[in-house]
Formats: structure tokens, sequence, C-alpha cells
């Protein structure tokens, strides 16, 4: 007796798609909506994990764009802590929708606020990019002066994008009240001092971060209309929750939310695509752990196989580095600890500080 399932592929069913499936390449599970060819400029942005997409189109030797890209002088470990070469652009990591949609406005109408700048030990800090200048600037002045620049540069970014990469962190964030803008990191942590008149939390819902991304795509759009945009799931666990709830329960809300939001932009817009990085990860049906001890760092070698996936899908590997999986490099202590000492990531200074 025939029924809608009869002919189905075996993508389709769990047994032959997941539990039999070769579960390093994945087969099916990834098949883009669009073409991205070796010539395309890919722009990256989001969540710490958004670095590693970049690394990795890096390493294929992709036209990832770097509108600000580190002086001569400035490289390694130190560009990295200026925020150079982390991202496709110095704005440092951007968990939320919000974020980001409140950062193309600012660059549509070249707009800096001298109320989101703290100071920080006689220094001054741009409330929107704390990290960004390790050592804060020596005048008021002198921040304002940078994030114009720094706009100056997104332009040029956005008019040139044909791929834009833009991974989902987080659904908890800060508003600062007297500008309602959405801060990257919590105030008291890099710099500032929390005052609950001035600071208050917020978890975004699910409509809300679908109207968030959908304006998101109108601005991109805008300014250049063929874009394409390409949408992941961080799969790191938060470090804390100030929501009042477990944090394994804010974890999981966070992160389905996203996800789920994420697969609805899919679904409404062709000229948007989810790339499961986060299913990878995080499924149960995987055959050797994806985290090391602290269960939140990603294991490396699995870092490797979430974008050979991605990069296979699109025929992007190169010579070089086709069949390539590094197996990780750490010592023991790293190892327990679950450092990932090649990440710039304002969330885990919370717990770092955590009494």
């Amino acid at each position: 007796m025939k029924n809608p399932y009869s002919d189905l592929p075996p993508k389709a069913f769990w047994k032959t798609g997941v539990v039999q499936t070769d579960k390093v390449h994945w087969p099916e599970l990834f098949v883009p909506k669009f073409t991205i060819s070796a010539d395309s400029a890919v722009a990256t942005a989001g969540s710490c994990f958004a670095q590693r997409i970049r690394q990795a189109l890096a390493d294929e030797e992709m036209p990832i764009l770097d509108v600000e890209p580190a002086p001569a002088a400035v490289q390694g470990d130190l560009a990295r802590e200026f925020g150079y070469g982390l991202h496709s652009a110095r704005y440092g990591n951007i968990y939320t929708p919000r974020q980001l949609l409140e950062l193309l406005q600012d660059m549509q109408k070249d707009a800096v606020h001298k109320a989101l700048i703290w100071e920080r030990d006689g220094c001054y800090v741009d409330m929107l990019r704390p990290n960004v200048e390790p050592d804060g600037c020596a005048s008021v002045k002198e921040v304002l002066e940078l994030r114009k620049q720094h706009l100056a540069r997104l332009r040029e970014l956005f008019e040139t994008v044909d791929v834009f990469v833009f991974t989902l962190g987080l659904t908890e964030a800060w508003i600062h009240e007297p500008t309602g803008r959405c801060l990257p990191v919590a105030p008291g942590v890099i710099a500032g001092e929390y005052d609950p008149k001035t600071y208050h939390f917020h978890n975004f819902t699910h409509s809300e971060l679908l109207k968030d991304l959908k304006a998101i795509r109108v601005l991109l759009r805008d300014i250049r209309k063929g874009v394409k945009i390409i949408l992941t799931t961080s799969p790191v666990p938060i470090t804390a929750t100030a929501s009042g709830d477990h944090a394994l329960n804010a974890s999981t809300y966070t992160k389905s939310t996203l996800r789920s939001v994420a697969g609805e932009m899919a679904m409404k817009f062709k000229d948007v695509d989810y790339f499961p990085g986060y299913e990878i990860v995080t499924t149960w049906a995987r055959e050797n752990p994806a985290y090391e001890a602290n269960q939140r760092s990603i294991r490396p070698e699995v870092v490797a196989h979430v974008m050979a996936v991605f990069l296979d899908a699109y025929g992007l590997r190169n010579a070089k580095t086709e069949g390539r999986r590094p197996e990780p490099i750490h010592d023991d202590a790293e190892y327990l600890e679950g450092h990932d000492d090649d990440l710039v990531c304002e969330e885990i200074l919370i717990e770092a500080l955590h009494k």
C-alpha cells in the first residue's frame, strides 16, 4: 500500500539518514540553495564561533572581505587582541541580531553616540566594541573618531559583499536604558559599572529575533541588491544566564530559539540559507564526543568536520586541504580545561569574574 513516505530518499528517515549514515561527511545534510564560487566576496560576523567559519574559509584561500586589516606592525596575537582578523571588520563579536541591526542603522546614518562610552581607569571604552581597544582610548573624542572610521569601512564592506555569513549566538542581552541600545557584553565585565537604573536585562523572543533578521535582510539588500545570506547557530552553550532560570534551561531556550528563527528565515526567503553546523555538533547520534571536558568548548577535530561539510557542499576545498581533517593541538592541561585560546570571546569573561 502506497503512502506519502514510500518513495522518500534515505535522508528523510532517522535510521538511514542519521543512525547508518557517514557521520563525518553527513551526505545530503546540507544542500545549498545558491552557489558560492572561489571568486565570491564573503563576509562573516556573529558570535565567537563565527571566527571559526572565517578561518576555515580563509584556509581555502577564499576572498574573505576584511575592510579593517591589521597594520603591518600589528600582527599575530597582538592583532587579534585588538580585534583584527576575527571577522570582516573590527566590530567584535555580534551576539544578537539586534546588535547587527543597530550597527547597520548607525552605518546608514553615520551616527555615533557620546552616551555609549564607558570610563575605565582614566581611559574611555566604546560600549558597542569594548574589546577592540583593550587599553581604552585617551579621550571621548578618540572613541568617537575611531567609531566614525569604523562605520565608514562598514559601508565599503556591505557595498561589495556577495555572501554574508552570520552566526547567531545569544538571545540574552543587556540594554542601555538612556539610548535603548543593545550591548555586546554586560556592564562591569570589561568596563563600566552595573546600575539597574541605567541597564536592564532582556531575553529576546522568537518574534523579536525574526523581526530583526527581516529588517537586517532589507537593509543589506538596500545596500547590495543581490547579496545572499547564510545563517548558522553557534553550538557553544551559554556561559551564564541572568534570566533567573537554570543555565541548562536557559541555554536550551537560547539555542533552540535561534535555530528556529534561522530556519524560518531560510523557509521564507530564497536568498537566505541555513547551514546546520549546530546539528552536526550537538546531535546525540555522534560516535565521538563533540565537546571538551568543560562541556562547552568544541573539540578542534569536530570544528574541522563541521567546516568540511560546509566547504564540500559548495565545492570549495582546494587541493592543498582536500581530505585534511586536523587533529586537536593542545596539551593535557588545556584539554581538560577546554581552552579556546585562539578565540576572542567576551562572554567567557563573565565566568572568569564569577566569585
